[in-house]
């Protein structure tokens, strides 16, 4: 008897806190935020530069993050974990050079690998909580829980990942002495902030791209903003832009959002029926 793939819910499935967050617009405000923290760690983002082409193909980069997240929460669990051992065998294969050290080191460093991953789930769930998507604090635990799958998807040890909001807390306190903004932090900014396009979609930039990365900058906590060197409104001030944007975005009717490429949810409700789509009442 064959298995019935059209009912394969996937690593985390409909009933999941994940499932229902990333459905959400914020996300995309939540993922710039994730570069601007990632980009702290100076071992992690030298990775990154010195080992893609970011500088000609950042927006490839991001869309190709974007991607993987899309597939490892709605796609099946085939794809998911395709998606990872891709991940994985990628990182094996590739080394950062310390220009100061002349140190050379694996991408794969499990240390890496978990501010990386820190890093993102933290910006997706403070991002999508501070602009007003009801997650009650045992539900952000549970979220936080939920993701040492995706850990474990990029090489982590499940074990070593946080498990909930003080884990999380715990982990950034004890990272913070090594965070640093050199020039790959600086690189990741420029481009955040003006990124290389099209020349007649400069005002598309100008009027809208910068103003999701500063908000995005604007909701880094103030250790980030310290090292960074660059102020940012008060924090009253950042959650109220926030929940402006979070209520603009969620205006616009779910179903035309998720007809943007490459349609992980829409993709997921044809294979799981009506009853599979994400929306914020369903978390509890």
């Amino acid at each position: 008897m064959t298995e019935d793939r059209t009912c394969d819910q996937g690593l985390f499935g409909p009933r999941s806190v994940t499932w229902q967050a990333h459905g959400d617009p914020m996300m995309w405000v939540a993922g710039v935020r994730a570069l601007y923290l990632q980009a702290l760690h100076p071992r992690a983002v030298r990775g990154v530069l010195q080992n893609s082409d970011f500088r000609r193909d950042a927006w490839g980069w991001l869309m190709r993050t974007a991607n993987f997240v899309g597939t490892t929460t709605y796609g099946t669990t085939e794809a998911a974990e395709k998606a990872g051992a891709r991940v994985r065998k990628i990182h094996r294969m590739l080394s950062a050079t310390d220009p100061d050290t002349g140190e050379t080191y694996g991408v794969d460093e499990p240390e890496l690998l978990l501010w990386v991953h820190c890093a993102e789930i933290d910006s997706y769930l403070h991002v999508l909580r501070r602009s007003g998507y009801p997650l009650t604090d045992p539900q952000a635990d549970r979220y936080i829980a939920e993701h040492r799958v995706s850990g474990r998807l990029v090489g982590l040890d499940p074990d070593t990942v946080p498990a909930d909001r003080a884990g999380m807390e715990a982990y950034f306190e004890k990272v913070r002495p090594e965070l640093a903004v050199g020039p790959e932090a600086r690189e990741v900014d420029d481009f955040l902030r003006r990124p290389p396009i099209h020349p007649l979609l400069i005002p598309a930039r100008e009027g809208l791209w910068r103003r999701v990365a500063r908000l995005a900058y604007a909701s880094l906590p103030p250790y980030a903003h310290e090292l960074y060197g660059r102020p940012a409104p008060r924090a009253a001030v950042v959650t109220r832009r926030l929940r402006v944007t979070g209520t603009l975005l969620r205006s616009v009717p779910a179903r035309l959002r998720w007809q943007l490429p490459p349609k992980h949810i829409l993709r997921a409700m044809d294979r799981l029926g009506p009853e599979a789509r994400p929306a914020p009442y369903k978390v509890g």
